[in-house]
């Protein structure tokens, strides 16, 4: 594949996952605003590559077909989790190959233990793996976030010029917190469709136990201290 140059850009602030995602959207748009992006956590275990390379091509062609909604992967759980959204799936549109398509009913970010027994089976886990046109991702948050919005917008014409850092910071000064999961994908379920990923393995590796349990899982032992896992 042609490997192509990119952009590191850094945050002046930490104002949580929804302008954590919004800024590099920024830059995108000002290039490419008719261009398709995937937005991939920078924590999360995958295997087979593979396998998940090809789910994630699928859903990009399910965004060329469903230009108006976003498209969320998803996992099918194997076990309880309370600190992983959940989405309860609603109308089945179809599959790309082993791959279901459906839309979404209702969004939840980390359930209580209640509610994940009330949502059934018809669930999957939120991997947090976005696909998406720009201008999608742009029409949802000026929808849902107009005040966030409104700064990206007026950041977009400074990219490239000599006050490009100078405008971000005095933005960012105003910048609300919100969450992208929270304040966003729960108020718009109509909005997504999800692609339920088979034939892989994946886990959030944000607790040492699940980092453990997913070597173990492909046969390797982890190099950190067994009590760090959670496991003795």
């Amino acid at each position: 594949m042609h490997q192509r140059g990119g952009k590191l850009v850094l945050q002046p602030a930490n104002r949580d996952t929804a302008a954590g995602i919004y800024l590099p959207l920024t830059y995108v748009r000002a290039m490419d605003p008719d261009a398709t992006v995937v937005i991939y956590p920078s924590d999360h275990f995958i295997h087979p590559e593979e396998a998940f390379i090809e789910a994630v091509r699928h859903a990009v062609k399910a965004v060329d077909l469903l230009e108006d909604r976003l498209v969320l992967l998803g996992m099918r759980p194997d076990g309880k989790e309370l600190e992983y959204g959940h989405i309860r799936l609603d109308r089945h549109l179809g599959a790309y190959r082993a791959h279901a398509l459906w839309t979404m009913g209702q969004f939840i970010e980390k359930p209580g233990s209640q509610m994940v027994q009330a949502l059934g089976e018809d669930v999957l886990w939120n991997t947090m793996v976005i696909i998406a046109k720009v201008e999608t991702l742009w029409r949802l948050g000026t929808k849902v976030l107009p005040s966030m919005m409104r700064l990206f917008e007026t950041f977009q014409p400074a990219i490239g010029s000599s006050r490009e850092l100078q405008v971000l910071g005095r933005l960012y000064e105003r910048m609300p917190v919100r969450n992208f999961s929270f304040d966003l994908l729960e108020q718009v379920p109509q909005e997504v469709a999800d692609l339920e990923v088979s034939g892989v393995m994946w886990s959030d590796w944000g607790r040492p136990e699940r980092i453990a349990e997913s070597l173990r899982r492909i046969g390797k032992s982890p190099v950190f201290p067994p009590e760090l896992s959670g496991v003795a």
